[in-house]
């Protein structure tokens, strides 16, 4: 597999001089590995950049959110291949108790907040609860579970072939426990064993004391899932939108101290892994 970063912040997007390093937009990641189809990890602002990467590609993309909050839909609307004519794109979200994807979706996807409609898209739109099995997309098998955040969540394991990886932008552990038992530790099905967990890391230690319940994990938090996890590569994402390059580096640095096995890497605007 092949993963292009195309947006790591989160929250709110903030391009300007004390982030251009690991760059300012919301949460996007390409998917990269089967000829058939392209996978997309959410649609924050990053997916305008994703969109022109896959242009003219007449490959289905599929597209998996994590969950609906604005600064990981609210680049959907930009995406060039939603207004290619026929182009087929598959939209998969977490299940809600009360309404489907397509109403939820089209909140935001109307007048006031944007322009066009769905049904007035170029492309052929499917929308898609995540089922509670895993499933297929193309070569890639997907598993999908609900993780500790606000309003419905959903945290995706991707495979190919003897490749593996997590990702989990949105996600607060420490409110279900990280005593060491890791079948008690939210999301630990989906981390297990991987390559690669993309892992929210948006808080100081000190920053989460102040922020218990917003959805969230510290650095310390990341690392010690990855750790009960036995993931081999951590990768923060989802920086906070107030912290500079600078800050994120000293995060990366007490990371790699605290981390007991592996390596720990942070995400960045147009950082590309192999897996």
């Amino acid at each position: 597999m092949k993963l292009t970063i195309w947006g790591s912040r989160g929250s709110i997007a903030s391009p300007g001089p004390e982030t251009a390093r690991y760059g300012g937009n919301t949460a996007c990641i390409e998917v990269d590995g089967d000829p058939r189809c392209a996978l997309v990890l959410d649609a924050g602002t990053g997916m305008r950049l994703a969109g022109l990467a896959l242009a003219g590609d007449d490959r289905p993309v599929h597209v998996l959110l994590t969950h609906l909050h604005l600064d990981h839909i609210q680049g959907l609307g930009f995406f060039r291949p939603l207004f290619e004519p026929g182009r087929e794109i598959h939209i998969w979200g977490p299940p809600s108790t009360t309404l489907d994807l397509r109403t939820r979706l089209t909140r935001y996807l109307s007048p006031p907040l944007f322009p066009v409609r769905i049904r007035e898209l170029g492309a052929r739109v499917e929308l898609h609860d995540v089922p509670a099995r895993p499933w297929r997309v193309g070569e890639f098998g997907v598993t999908a579970d609900s993780v500790i955040h606000p309003g419905p969540t959903a945290g995706y394991r991707i495979t190919l072939g003897d490749a593996a990886i997590a990702y989990l932008p949105d996600h607060e552990p420490a409110l279900g426990g990280l005593s060491g038992q890791p079948e008690w530790t939210s999301g630990h099905d989906l981390m297990r064993g991987v390559d690669v967990l993309l892992h929210d890391a948006q808080y100081t230690s000190d920053e989460y004391r102040q922020r218990i319940g917003w959805g969230h994990s510290s650095v310390e938090h990341a690392v010690a899932v990855a750790d009960l996890a036995g993931a081999d590569r951590l990768v923060m994402i989802h920086h906070e939108p107030d912290h500079s390059d600078a800050i994120i580096d000293g995060m990366l640095t007490e990371a790699r101290q605290m981390r007991r096995g592996g390596d720990v890497t942070t995400a960045g605007d147009g950082l590309i892994l192999e897996v």
